[in-house]
């Protein structure tokens, strides 16, 4: 028995535009967010920079793909945010943060 072929055969001819370089953007888009647009850019993650995510409070480790976040109207370099890829597709679904003591019930 032959081994199984896990991709379909390609015909490709060779005229796909190459792959973007580990750390680059991959795709830039416009997503709404809280009632405004927002730039989102998926990266690959190459710096050695540690990231906290606004949706889950997670760090997003180096080296680690996610979403770059900022809004379109008056953003700066400081309005950008890093998020888990999760986290921000399930942005409109989360609730807020809500801290609790140790002691306190969880209803």
């Amino acid at each position: 028995m032959s081994p199984r072929r896990n991709r379909p055969r390609s015909t490709d001819d060779g005229s796909r535009e190459p792959a973007a370089p580990a750390g680059s953007s991959l795709l830039q888009r416009t997503e709404p967010y809280r009632g405004e647009d927002w730039a989102v850019r998926t990266v690959a993650g190459a710096a050695d920079r540690r990231y906290r995510c606004p949706g889950c409070d997670q760090e997003i480790p180096p080296r680690v793909g996610h979403v770059v976040a900022w809004p379109l109207h008056g953003a700066g370099v400081e309005d950008r945010r890093h998020w888990h890829r999760a986290c921000w597709n399930a942005r409109e679904r989360r609730t807020t943060a809500v801290l609790r003591g140790r002691g306190a019930p969880r209803y």
